[in-house]
């Protein structure tokens, strides 16, 4: 039978288009394949399990970070360098693997991410009414571990997310709130002004800032006779053996100012874990020991920093301090006679607990804002500002003079 030139022609091309093709665009490379602890396994990663990520900074090679709408707009990590670079933030992959969430708290991990406080005491909002205050009554509101944030709008440089919230405390007292949370990447000659420092040229960084307000849009006024929120930011760092985080603090009596630190979180801090220097806390954030520290508002200056110096890495944090600000919630696990001397600066180190098993090697650096005394309608606004700074030890003692008027070797552990 002879065919048709037009019939050989059809049958040309269905073969040509169902035989395999080994790349469609020689132009468009394979996906790189990168280690653990590198911006790009933490990128390639999330994109795998959330189509929502959000990525801000468009420099491939330079300053980005992750934002995820699922896990409540939570900055998940950050990178000075791109895809090879260092990833900051920590990530609990196995379980946002497992999609699972878990009864207590469902430690996804992120380099920030949004909380309220108070956690303990008559005014908490992680323990029922009436009972005792142990692990298995506390639990974190669902509206800030597992219920996404909407995300209103994104740009190369920034994220804008919103939540209604309803939540009840201990004591009985309820709570209708908006909280708006303003994911914004700073770039280099912002931080400048910003820091009032000149950043040496060869010295990688990446800085952002979270705007975090909430709204009374309930039609009663937040009191301290029935409890007051207040916003809470933490943030989850990767941790190393030789990592500390160095706290600034007002000098003066205690008589004047009060303690210089609260070191009793869960159990005293040893001494080969904390240092108190002139003005200047060290504690060791290497993730060998649980611990956490806290500052109050009348010791604290709005301004934290950590080193690791395996890494070459300055990290600094600033936040909104009002200065005559006094009362922040009180979050110790009882009942408060002062449910309003709580801190506005924490640290935290991860480390093993009992059992031997432990949460990740992270650890924390955490602010409050001031208790929210809010009437129907009003807001409360408070900024955290993360900074990382990688490169030479010259480059970093740079900044950190400027900023501090410190050395690296104050922010370090005398033995």
């Amino acid at each position: 039978m002879k065919l048709q030139n037009s019939t050989i022609l059809f049958i040309a091309i269905v073969l040509f288009q169902c035989a395999p093709k080994k790349n469609q665009n020689p132009e468009s490379p394979m996906p790189t394949e990168y280690q653990k602890g590198q911006f790009g396994y933490d990128l390639n990663f999330l994109k795998k399990y959330h189509r929502d990520l959000v990525v801000l900074g468009n420099d491939s090679a330079g300053a980005q970070l992750l934002v995820l709408p699922a896990y409540q707009g939570r900055v998940m990590t950050s990178t000075a360098s791109g895809a090879n670079g260092n990833s900051f933030g920590w990530l609990n992959h196995d379980l946002i693997a497992s999609a699972k969430t878990s009864e207590h708290m469902t430690a996804f991990g992120g380099e920030e991410r949004f909380w309220l406080g108070p956690e303990g005491g008559q005014f908490s909002i992680y323990f029922k009414k009436g009972v005792p205050f142990t692990f298995d009554n506390w639990f974190v509101p669902k509206e800030i571990d597992t219920e996404p944030f909407t995300l209103i709008i994104s740009s190369a440089t920034e994220a804008k997310f919103e939540k209604d919230m309803h939540m009840e405390n201990y004591s009985g007292t309820k709570f209708d709130l908006k909280v708006n949370r303003n994911i914004r990447l700073i770039a280099r000659d912002s931080l400048k002004r910003i820091l009032g420092a000149e950043i040496p040229d060869g010295l990688d960084m990446v800085a952002f800032e979270s705007e975090n307000t909430i709204t009374n849009i309930g039609p009663e006024a937040w009191t301290k006779k029935s409890g007051l929120l207040s916003i809470w930011i933490l943030s989850m760092l990767q941790a190393s053996d030789s990592g500390v985080v160095g706290v600034p603090f007002k000098k003066g009596s205690e008589k004047e100012l009060g303690k210089i630190v609260t070191d009793t979180y869960f159990g005293k801090v040893p001494p080969d874990r904390l240092q108190i220097k002139d003005g200047l806390l060290v504690f060791k954030a290497d993730a060998n020991y649980r611990s956490k520290i806290g500052i109050s508002p009348q010791r604290a200056l709005p301004l934290v920093c950590s080193y690791d110096p395996e890494k070459q890495l300055l990290t600094l944090a600033q936040f909104t301090l009002p200065p005559n600000a006094t009362d922040y919630v009180n979050s110790l696990w009882e009942q408060q006679k002062e449910p309003f001397r709580g801190d506005a600066i924490n640290a935290y180190n991860d480390g093993p607990v009992e059992d031997g098993s432990q949460a990740g090697r992270f650890y924390e650096i955490e602010s409050s804002s001031p208790a929210a005394a809010l009437r129907p309608g009003e807001s409360l606004t408070h900024v955290h500002r993360t900074i990382h700074f990688q490169g030479s030890k010259e480059a970093l003692e740079k900044i950190v003079s400027q900023v501090l008027s410190i050395s690296l070797s104050d922010i370090s552990f005398k033995e």
